[in-house]
């Protein structure tokens, strides 16, 4: 265990972390002792900061001391604040060749058909219900609550004789109609078909209402999915007991086939794994986020791809990942998704340091500079070898950047549209979470929420503050993990039944 009462992160830093809770008095630095009570994981001055001096962490710029901060006292909301500041993108300055494994590890996913999915192997096999309109999501609900399983008990067991099918999945949402053409249709169609051909799902049925806006039809032509989906739509059906009993039916009748499916040796770079963060706090950055980093640099060194998002969560340290891409134009497209969240936020009264929210303060995040540089320690060290649009398909393998909002669901239902079939979600406060079809490991940050939340945790990353293990040894530990739970081991949120309500599209443009 780790007798030290504070985390030094580089030697250019103003601040240090506290460890645990510091009583006033507590050295934090040579000839340094904290002025008042230091939350655990909050910053503790050691050496003063002038009004508008830069406050430094991780060696970079996480904001500005708005009054005089004198050596162990307490910096957060109080005298610290967002600032502008130069960013040299020194785009591929530091970029290096992938080290690959000699050896590829493996995993036991489903192998799809030609053409289905993105080349990828399932890490699950479901059933899945896609809908156009929110108008559709009761009766999407009904056929999937017809096989379902519950989580605290047996359920209607109608499944049983299928041991190969995980589960019958709805994925509803709140929009589809009263919605504007043009971008805001195109983003929803392009994230239903990501779900449509996700390689977790051997069948899938969409449902629609009739009169809406996102007409099932157009949804199967712009996005070539004619052919590859039963349709059912209410209105023709004859209404909603009529459309249930056809969804029930159609699902029966593809059962047998879908539990047919078999699992067989799979190489990791068929991993295509969703990185999230959620409800973070200080040691987000110095724990579960670096080791979560670590596991991410083996997912590419195997030749899989990892994709990182949360564009607001990266913003203050784009600067870092520019220097990774592995094109100008790679780089100089994260930074122009970087301009667009300026002027959006900007267009709707708002401001990038809106982001962390009153959880991530309480655990010591002051700022969304602070907040970014420990989120983007979850991709790793590896080059940046694409950044998409929100649920476009991932198609290449390494580090890619996914343009979303940073609230959790929008951002991995992006990811998960893109192909992701795994995620990984690290927390510090306790967030719960799923997201089907893919399975999502939770990583904790420290020992004593872990302690606390063991049935919604899989991994503890706090043993790496405990001095119980380096972050790398946690980073293998997470690896090991993954490839388990894409051979079909189920995680905590599994479980609980996580995985259906946090499917949610991002929105876009009016509603009318």
């Amino acid at each position: 265990m780790h007798d030290a009462p504070v985390i030094r992160l580089h030697e250019g830093d103003g601040v240090v972390i506290a460890r645990r809770a510091l009583p006033p008095g507590t050295p934090v630095a040579p000839n340094v002792l904290a002025r008042q009570r230091i939350p655990p994981g909050h910053k503790v001055a050691t050496r003063g900061h002038a009004p508008g001096e830069e406050i430094r962490r991780y060696g970079q710029v996480i904001g500005f001391a708005t009054q005089p901060i004198a050596p162990g006292e307490w910096v957060h909301v109080q005298n610290c604040a967002m600032g502008d500041f130069a960013r040299d993108y020194a785009f591929g300055a530091e970029r290096r060749p992938t080290d690959y494994a000699p050896v590829p590890a493996h995993f036991l996913g489903f192998r799809r058909a030609p053409g289905d999915g993105y080349g990828r192997a399932g890490t699950r096999n479901s059933i899945g219900i896609i809908t156009s309109v929110n108008c559709a999501a009761h009766v999407a609900d009904l056929i999937a609550r017809h096989f379902a399983r519950d989580p605290f008990g047996d359920g209607p067991g109608r499944l049983d004789a299928f041991a190969h099918v995980d589960e019958v999945v709805a994925l509803t949402h709140k929009t589809g109609c009263g919605m504007t053409e043009g971008e805001p249709l195109r983003v929803l169609r392009r994230t239903l078909a990501g779900f449509a051909r996700h390689p977790n799902f051997s069948h899938v049925i969409a449902i629609g209402l009739g009169c809406e806006v996102n007409q099932l039809g157009g949804l199967l032509e712009e996005q070539r999915l004619l052919g590859r989906l039963r349709t059912l739509t209410i209105q023709e059906e004859g209404g909603t007991r009529k459309t249930v009993e056809r969804g029930i039916a159609f699902v029966r009748e593809v059962l047998a086939e879908a539990d047919s499916a078999r699992r067989e040796p799979v190489p990791a770079s068929e991993l295509c794994v969703a990185l999230q963060c959620g409800g973070s706090d200080g040691y987000s950055g110095i724990s579960a986020n670096v080791a979560l980093g670590c596991a991410s640099d083996l997912v590419v060194r195997h030749g899989g791809t990892v994709i990182l998002s949360e564009s607001p969560e990266t913003y203050g340290a784009e600067h870092l990942l520019t220097r990774r891409a592995v094109t100008r134009e790679t780089g100089e497209k994260l930074v122009e998704v970087m301009r667009w969240w300026e002027e959006y936020t900007a267009r709707e009264g708002a401001e990038m340091n809106s982001n962390p929210s009153p959880g991530n303060k309480a655990g010591g995040l002051t700022t969304i500079l602070e907040k970014s540089l420990g989120a983007m320690a979850k991709a790793g060290t590896t080059e940046l070898v694409d950044v998409v649009r929100y649920a476009e398909p991932v198609t290449a393998k390494g580090f890619v950047f996914m343009d979303t909002p940073g609230y959790d669901p929008v951002g991995a239902t992006g990811q998960v549209a893109g192909g992701a079939n795994l995620l990984c979600f690290t927390t510090g406060r306790g967030s719960v979470f799923g997201m089907k079809p893919a399975p999502s490991l939770k990583l904790a940050t420290n020992t004593p929420m872990y302690d606390r939340m063991q049935e919604d945790m899989d991994i503890n990353c706090g043993t790496v503050l405990d001095g119980v293990e380096s972050v790398e040894e946690c980073g293998a530990r997470i690896f090991s993990q993954m490839l388990r739970v894409a051979s079909g081991e189920k995680t905590k949120s599994e479980a609980l039944g996580f995985g259906d309500a946090e499917f949610a599209p991002w929105v876009l443009g009016a509603t009318m």
